[in-house]
């Protein structure tokens, strides 16, 4: 009896070692109304969601099986509620947060790409995230100044400068697209910050993060109190000195 309860404990064990061994996430049964299985479905949602907390760095694409997830998502209503509820808590902070000095030193931090101004017509071309960003082809695109504002980010830009905050703009954009940047954000809307930083010959081989935090330690340094950072990468966030409070808008495109 002892040697048999033994043989279908082990037999049971090696079976569960097969299935795993098996199972992958691309042999998912797909589903035949939208072409996506429940499985990849969750799995592609999680990756996504574990990007967005920061627990998955530094991905130069996204998993080939997911691209067609995250391109719904980039392009979904769901995408610009996520972006919308993200401001909405913003616009509760500023209600409430900031007594003003009124020496015109009280400022706020804005990115620029998926945070001002939207690369997603550029994906939409180069397979959103499931291909390693070519710099050059990038950058040509930048250069045609044809990036759509976001809305919900244009409104919350003008309601922050109305209240008197200084507005900054930092970027990890290279100094060479400054003319081309400016015009694009002057056309979609954007008017009135007090500073934009591009990244310039020095900063060509600094980590983004790095990079960043320097420049924000130039504002303090300059006697700038940071009430507020809007960023879609952590690398806007993270270093020395940080912001009164950061808020971190939904993209799972790409890593810097």
């Amino acid at each position: 009896m002892g040697k048999l309860t033994g043989f279908l404990i082990f037999s049971s064990l090696f079976t569960g070692l097969v299935v795993a061994a098996d199972w992958n996430i691309l042999k998912n049964q797909k589903n035949k109304n939208n072409g996506v299985g429940d499985g990849l479905k969750k799995y592609c949602e999680s990756w996504r969601i574990n990007v967005e907390v920061n627990n998955i760095r530094g991905f130069d694409v996204v998993p080939q099986e997911c691209v067609q997830y995250i391109q719904k998502y980039m392009t979904s209503s769901q995408y610009k509620a996520d972006s919308e509820k993200a401001l909405e808590e913003v616009t509760f902070y500023l209600s409430s947060c900031c007594t003003l000095e009124g020496d015109g030193k009280d400022a706020w931090i804005f990115d620029v790409d998926d945070t001002l101004l939207s690369t997603i017509p550029y994906f939409k071309k180069h397979g959103f995230g499931g291909e390693k960003i070519n710099a050059t082809s990038l950058e040509a695109w930048m250069r045609e100044s044809k990036a759509p504002a976001l809305e919900h980010t244009l409104k919350l830009f003008h309601e922050i400068k109305n209240r008197g905050l200084k507005i900054f703009l930092i970027s990890s954009r290279r100094e060479n697209l400054r003319s081309s940047s400016v015009d694009n954000l002057i056309k979609v809307g954007y008017h009135g910050w007090t500073g934009l930083v591009l990244r310039g010959l020095e900063d060509e081989f600094m980590e983004v993060q790095k990079y960043k935090s320097e420049a924000r330690h130039r504002l303090v340094d300059e006697g700038y109190l940071i009430w507020g950072i809007i960023g879609d990468q952590w690398s806007s966030f993270e270093g020395l000195p940080v912001a009164k409070r950061t808020f971190k808008l939904p993209n799972s495109m790409y890593y810097n």
